[in-house]
């Protein structure tokens, strides 16, 4: 149910003290958030306040209407290298657009409680593209962080690569000092261990040291340098003064400065992306979720945070947001600052509104090296380097594999691309391991209790494991393999957990070939749904050829009352 978080910490008991906690958590947070909204957004390729306001808006809506208490939601390292060939190939309308169909399709997600999906993604897969994704995000700061000129950055990474390259003689040596004046603070300052959020500090001693060298006649790029904006007839540079206004997605500017066409070709083009924002919003939100009920041994709702994300990726464009989903360093932050409900990421968004309100002109100031050096540390902690090399060097082959290609197509192709494959290879993998666990074997007269005195005529076979289109075949083609003599087949079917078409197909097969010889067919101890299957499909009982009974004692009387018949 949609708001179901907000609802259990309501029924927990909800007083003074808990808004203490969440006034301050969402006050940590907010403060948190401003650098960041503003860096991912430029990152994504489009002006800083539009990162702002995702967090303003989306961050308060999945925050009221979602299924997690902790979760902060706002825009995210994740979805930069799929949004940046959106932007760059349909603009900022174009990004709006595909956000918008994303939240329709997550809110049909979290409709048909499709929530759970997310256990069934393998950790390679999404350790293996969060490293890659991580890669490009940094590769994408080089231009910024050293000073570059002339670097037209694509959706290539290969291409990118190139031209930063070409272009690294013409290094800026003010732009690259401020960025490593700014990431060295953001390195060291951690471990102080003192209160006041790194970003925010990092940025700070960036913009300062911008400030102290433009005397020299260095320039230093900034936010206010590289953006400007029109609104209402008023225009300026950097960030403008007001809080996010409506806004129809469509009327904003395509990749050629003017409004975009809506008509079917349009939404064809973005359908891909689309999904491509809304699978991994999903996975990225459950994630987060999942760590954020680890460390405060709650339970989220899976179906309504994924209802949630949809409502906020489906309000923010209509006031120019982006992509939002949850922050999994934004949300530990939270749990850390000691955060009850979701009104402290309620407070989170008003936070960030303030600062848009309130300080747009300080934020302006900001330096372009300085908010690379601050995506450089979000990359780094994104890639989870350690688990990455600890992965490669202690899980099983297969897993190693798939991680390793996951990665490498992230960084040469695309996100997409990585997790459709991972997945893939993941489930033929998963297929190949279960088809060697089910097996047929015949159990040799006096080899056994349960074959002791059964009659030479008769051959019981034990099969175990799930009969399924990657097994079936193999466990049932050694049923064949019967001898002249026997006139009774027994199948022992109580370990088997599961039918599908392929193995009713092949046991079809089985049932007219034992006819055409003559040899009858028992299952033993089949389940009722399986029964069903295979009544379904044609199989049923026939007196002396075909029956199903449901212990071993049953099948010997009925093995020698058909032996019997046929004797006779």
């Amino acid at each position: 149910m949609p708001g179901s978080a907000l609802l259990a910490a309501w029924r927990q008991g909800y007083g003074l003290a808990e808004l203490k906690r969440d006034l301050l958590a969402g006050l940590t947070i907010g403060i948190v958030a401003v650098p960041l909204s503003m860096a991912l957004a430029i990152a994504t390729g489009v002006p800083p306040q539009h990162g702002l306001y995702t967090a303003i808006v989306a961050g308060a809506i999945i925050a009221l209407t979602g299924g997690s208490r902790f979760n902060i939601s706002g825009p995210t390292a994740a979805f930069v290298v799929i949004l940046f060939p959106i932007v760059a190939s349909h603009g900022l309308g174009g990004l709006l657009i595909a956000t918008l169909m994303a939240g329709l399709i997550l809110v049909a997600l979290g409709l048909a409680r499709l929530g759970n999906l997310i256990q069934f993604v393998p950790y390679p897969v999404v350790l293996g593209f969060t490293a890659g994704i991580a890669v490009v995000i940094a590769l994408l700061q080089l231009p910024d962080f050293l000073g570059l000129e002339g670097v037209e950055l694509g959706d290539s990474t290969l291409h990118n690569l190139a031209a930063i390259v070409r272009a690294a003689p013409g290094l800026a040596p003010a732009e690259f000092g401020v960025g490593l004046v700014t990431l060295a603070t953001l390195i060291l300052w951690p471990r102080l261990k003192l209160p006041v959020p790194a970003p925010l500090v990092g940025l700070a001693v960036g913009t300062l040291a911008a400030l102290a060298i433009a005397p020299l006649g260095m320039e230093i790029e900034t936010i206010a340098s590289r953006f400007h904006w029109e609104h209402l007839g008023q225009a300026g540079s950097g960030i403008p003064p007001f809080a996010p206004g409506l806004v129809l997605p469509w009327r904003l500017p395509g990749p050629d400065g003017t409004p975009l066409t809506v008509d079917f070709a349009l939404i064809r083009e973005l359908l891909g992306p689309a999904l491509a924002i809304a699978m991994l919003a999903a996975i990225e939100s459950l994630l987060c979720a999942v760590v954020a009920d680890g460390l405060t041994r709650t339970r989220h709702d899976p179906n309504a945070e994924l209802i949630g994300q949809g409502l906020g990726n489906i309000a923010a464009p209509f006031f120019g947001g982006i992509t939002a989903t949850a922050a999994l360093a934004r949300t530990a932050t939270n749990v850390r600052s000691g955060a009850f409900s979701p009104l402290a990421a309620v407070v989170h968004s008003l936070v960030v509104l303030l600062a848009v309100v309130a300080l747009a002109g300080v934020l302006a100031l900001v330096p372009m090296a300085a908010l690379a050096a601050l995506l450089f540390v979000i990359a780094w902690n994104m890639s989870e380097a350690r688990h990455f090399l600890h992965t490669l060097k202690s899980a099983p082959g297969s897993d190693v594999a798939i991680l390793t290609i996951c990665f490498l197509l992230t960084v040469v192709f695309d996100m997409v691309l990585a997790v459709a494959v991972g997945i893939g290879l993941a489930a033929a993998l998963f297929i190949r391991r279960m088809a060697h666990l089910t097996h047929a074997r015949r159990l040799e007269p006096g080899s056994d209790e349960e074959s002791r005195d059964l009659p030479r005529q008769v051959a019981l076979y034990d099969i175990n494991g799930p009969l399924f289109f990657g097994a079936a075949e193999k466990a049932i083609s050694s049923l064949r393999v019967v001898d002249p003599e026997v006139r009774v087949v027994m199948l022992d079917m109580r370990d088997v957990p599961s039918l599908d078409a392929t193995a009713i197909v092949a046991l079809q097969s089985l049932v007219e070939e034992l006819r055409a010889r003559q040899v009858g067919l028992i299952f033993i101890g089949m389940p009722a749904r399986m029964v069903v299957k295979l009544k379904r499909a044609g199989l049923k009982r026939q007196a002396g050829r075909l029956s199903t009974v449901r212990h071993l004692d049953h099948a010997r009387r009925l093995s020698e009352r058909w032996l019997a018949a046929m004797a006779s």
